[in-house]
């Protein structure tokens, strides 16, 4: 789920990590059976250990290791909003920006 160790202790650190519904510290030992739940950029990730490596491997080998039961993604809404600006009105000021973010949603 994340890139290095240490994005991933860090997320510990924050809570973001529970195993069968209980927080964890970064050195909780996994067992085959166990569920575990990761909110990773604001998604919720749901990962069942289907089995252990004997040690660390790529990606592509952690990911046999186990189930995703995460829901799918939201879709993203289409933006049927589009913003345009009079022509030669110049560059849009600090608050005409807030403005367009905000009708852009982000």
């Amino acid at each position: 789920m994340f890139k290095t160790r240490s994005l991933a202790s860090k997320a510990c650190v924050a809570g973001h990590v529970k195993c069968n519904g209980v927080t964890v510290k970064a050195a909780k030992p996994v067992r085959v059976g166990d569920e575990i739940e990761v909110v990773v950029a604001t998604r919720l990730r749901i990962l069942f250990v289907l089995k252990l490596a004997d040690k660390r491997g790529p990606a592509a080998v952690a990911r046999t290791l186990y189930e995703d039961r995460s829901p799918p993604p939201e879709p993203k809404a289409e933006r049927d909003t589009f913003v345009e600006r009079d022509r030669g009105a110049g560059r849009p000021v600090k608050r005409e920006r807030r403005i367009l973010s905000r009708i852009r949603g982000r």
